[in-house]
């Protein structure tokens, strides 16, 4: 009994994978480290040379130069590193603009979520500001003001000068590498199969969808919807174990009727509060605060949102335009990779139960027989007239009927019948083939009664 107590605790408990902290998401957009590299630079640059100039002491092994130097030497520096950072800024342009006509569009988070791009970019534009406010300190040969040479604030510039090379080197070796499609691929199905691992974790032989707490409204029983206003957005994170707290404290059930990934549009209701007939703003405003809309979908919660990418990649290559079935194998490759996961493990439970095992939250996960349809049924109808997806794709459905549950092996069968019977076209029945055709011909006769006639 304690043993199904304990089962049905795991089955009810939130997904694995935790919402974003702010400090996360503060770090999170392309330009956080950039412009906090200038700020600190900023800081520097005015601190440093007044330090100097307080503690008048004497550093070995820094510039030894006058006031003309230095000015010389600093300008010599902001201007170069502008010059760079306007290289390395247009080379980023146009690896995106490559990426987004080559494999698709929702590619390119990845690319701008790329901490080697970003801190080459700050460094750049943090040398390139140092020098300038570096630059107002130095005294001499203008006026009648005492000479001073901020000599450690100009070494410190010339190192960031070093600094700056090791960073453009290794931003050149990434981007290169970045770019190719097979590390492309490979990157998105790592994070697609991490993120897979967490939110379709393995399960104990006791643990079955049966044994987990479930839930159902009771006759009667008042419930008040919560809209967006003049919110819209992708669904990309839900923060469970906090909405798990919300509808405690409310002595209410709340469910979502979206799943992550889904489009929400102004004035759509996303949450029904069972249990309670009004609620105030502020608990509204509490229930909204678990949700976190974007314009992309991203890969935090969304194990479909990595399926997508790669299926779009293959999509793309079995085009007319581009032709490349064998980029589509590679997509396959992952895909397998992915999957082979997946359909060893059960679904998650809608249902989200609180530390006394009562249901708070009813939520809509992402099934694995969708992920299934996903990376199959596209792919094999862009490439049912090339001879290596067929091929390849049996090999692989071939491979999760033998690993799967017993729940998924319906749709996989299915999915192999249609490889085996091209899509809108039945078998021919071989019997009616040759009755068709005339004796000691090689045309089978029309069809068509008119014809005939």
């Amino acid at each position: 009994m304690e043993q199904g107590r304990s089962a049905a605790r795991a089955r009810g408990r939130a997904p694995g994978v935790k919402r974003q902290s702010r400090w996360d998401r503060l770090w999170s957009p392309f330009w956080a480290i950039p412009v906090a590299c200038s700020v600190a630079a900023v800081v520097l640059g005015v601190g440093l040379p007044q330090a100097e100039e307080a503690l008048d002491v004497t550093v070995p092994y820094v510039f030894q130069g006058g006031p003309d130097g230095a000015r010389g030497l600093l300008a010599t520096i902001a201007t170069g590193m502008i010059s760079m950072t306007g290289l390395v800024f247009s080379i980023t342009m146009v690896v995106l603009q490559l990426a987004s006509s080559q494999f698709t569009p929702r590619v390119l988070g990845g690319f701008l979520e790329s901490r080697i791009t970003q801190v080459t970019l700050g460094v750049f534009i943090a040398s390139f500001v140092f020098a300038l406010t570096v630059t107002r300190s130095v005294r001499g040969d203008y006026g009648d003001a005492g000479e001073f040479v901020p000599k450690a604030s100009v070494t410190l510039a010339f190192l960031l000068v070093l600094a700056s090379v090791g960073c453009f080197l290794a931003f050149i070796h990434h981007i290169t590498t970045s770019i190719q499609v097979s590390h492309v691929i490979s990157r998105i199905g790592d994070r697609a199969l991490a993120l897979a691992e967490t939110l379709y974790p393995g399960t104990d032989d006791g643990e079955r969808a049966g044994l987990g707490p479930t839930w159902s409204p009771d006759p009667g029983t008042p419930r008040a919807a919560v809209s967006t206003e003049d919110r819209h957005g992708m669904i990309t994170q839900v923060d469970y174990g906090r909405l798990v707290e919300l509808a405690r404290e409310l002595d209410a059930v709340v469910l979502i009727d979206r799943e992550v990934g889904q489009f929400l549009a102004e004035g759509q209701h996303l949450f029904r509060v069972w249990g309670t007939e009004q609620l105030a703003e502020a608990d509204r405003a509490r229930l909204w605060s678990t949700i976190t809309l974007a314009a992309e979908r991203q890969l935090l919660q969304d194990v479909g949102f990595g399926i997508r990418q790669l299926v779009d990649i293959a999509e793309r290559a079995l085009s007319p335009g581009i032709n490349d079935p064998t980029t589509a194998v590679k997509v396959l490759d992952e895909l397998h990779r992915v999957l082979r996961h997946l359909v060893r493990r059960e679904s998650p439970s809608p249902y989200i139960a609180d530390e006394d095992g009562r249901v708070r939250v009813v939520h809509r996960p992402q099934s694995i027989e969708g992920h299934l349809s996903l990376a199959v049924d596209e792919i094999s109808l862009y490439g049912k007239d090339t001879l290596q997806i067929p091929r390849r794709l049996t090999v692989m459905l071939e491979d999760l009927l033998d690993v799967a549950l017993d729940r998924y092996r319906p749709l996989l069968e299915q999915a192999l019948e249609q490889l085996e019977t091209p899509r809108g076209r039945p078998a021919p029945d071989p019997q009616e083939d040759r009755g068709d055709r005339k004796e000691g011909g090689d045309r089978p006769v029309p069809r068509d009664p008119e014809v005939r006639a």
